[in-house]
């Protein structure tokens, strides 16, 4: 024991792993890119997809929800879809063809060449969440991933593969929703530039 109060305690530990994230240069100049990546695909018309089980379900829903309706101020909606959401269409492709479907075969129905795929595995190896990429991949989307610090299928499947520096669900979990903020702010300002 540190002697620390427990809720300071983990919210030390959520600090310092932010500060690490903030201190990678190469993390950071993904996560511009993929936010890059972001804008031009909803600057040209197409969409972002995304889909996570668990927490990264609720994360894929997060940021669809932000993109969609607003993040820091009123502009335009964005054209977002979490994966995760119907639980009519899950329940079908999971009952017809599997759960390592229930992604995949949302993204042949929906993705379009030139869309994009966020794809959330704090583990990196969840089967539904590589099965999405193979199905983006096989349908010429563009696909970001975002994982734990473990390297693993997910990095041969992703343009960009964002590593939290955690192997730890809670922990990259965290890293992941604070991504999530920061390339929807970045993609709000670079799309609806605010006037000085």
């Amino acid at each position: 024991m540190t002697g620390q109060n427990p809720i300071a305690e983990q919210l030390s530990g959520t600090a310092a792993m932010l500060a690490a994230m903030a201190a990678d240069a190469a993390l950071c100049a993904a996560a511009q890119r993929a936010a890059s990546m972001v804008a031009a695909c909803l600057r040209r018309g197409g969409k972002l997809l995304l889909c996570g089980n668990g927490g990264s379900a609720a994360d894929a829903q997060h940021w669809a929800g932000e993109l969609v309706s607003r993040f820091n101020y009123d502009r335009p909606g964005l054209a977002a879809i979490a994966l995760t959401t119907d639980t009519s269409i899950l329940t079908a492709i999971g009952n017809d063809y599997g759960y390592d479907r229930v992604f995949a075969r949302q993204v042949e129905a929906l993705g379009r060449p030139g869309d994009m795929l966020f794809a959330l595995s704090t583990s990196g190896r969840s089967p539904n969440v590589l099965a999405a990429l193979e199905a983006a991949r096989a349908a010429g989307l563009v696909s970001i991933g975002f994982t734990g610090q473990a390297q693993g299928p997910m990095d041969a499947l992703c343009e960009i593969c964002i590593h939290v520096p955690s192997d730890r669900t809670p922990r990259i979990q965290e890293g992941h929703e604070a991504l999530g903020h920061a390339i929807c702010a970045l993609v709000e300002a670079e799309l609806f530039p605010r006037p000085s």
